[in-house]
């Protein structure tokens, strides 16, 4: 089991980490890419089977994102904030996942772009068994997950 401070018995498991990435491509095409959620279903398949756009306002956007990584598939309502060429985050607003967090920096380098990326994932019910949560299970996903999207971005230049 798992406790808050107060000594109660968590609903959530929170599981947090950070990973970065050199990409050989502009900063300004590795942002478009990254931050591209209307095209994820087109571009990465196999992680976004489903995505619904619900609302956009300028540089703001809420999604219906049915994601997997991995072994774990994720139902979400998430928005998706963007500083052009320099941030995408986004906020889970909806669905077992509620409250988690993703923050991707774009940092440009004499060798491409250097993208940061911290991910605060909260996980609950059946999302939370061991079996399935495996911290370095589900950071191998998401770096997999980094290095195809890389791959976009370098054969785009």
């Amino acid at each position: 089991m798992i406790y808050t401070l107060d000594g109660e018995v968590s609903k959530i498991l929170l599981t947090t980490f950070s990973l970065e990435k050199i990409i050989h491509a502009k900063r300004k095409n590795v942002f478009e890419i990254f931050s591209n959620y209307e095209q994820y279903e087109k571009l990465i398949p196999a992680y976004f089977p489903s995505i619904r756009i619900r609302s956009v306002r300028g540089e703001t956007a809420v999604v219906e994102e049915h994601f997997t990584l991995g072994d774990i598939e994720f139902l979400l309502m998430s928005k998706h904030v963007s500083k052009p060429f320099v941030l995408h985050e986004v906020f889970v607003i909806g669905g077992k996942s509620k409250g988690s967090y993703i923050r991707q920096e774009f940092i440009e380098i004499p060798d491409g772009t250097k993208i940061l990326v911290d991910v605060d994932l909260k996980l609950m019910g059946a999302m939370k068994i061991p079996k399935l949560l495996d911290k370095s299970k589900l950071i191998a996903n998401y770096s997999k997950l980094l290095d195809d999207m890389t791959i976009l971005c370098e054969k785009s230049v």
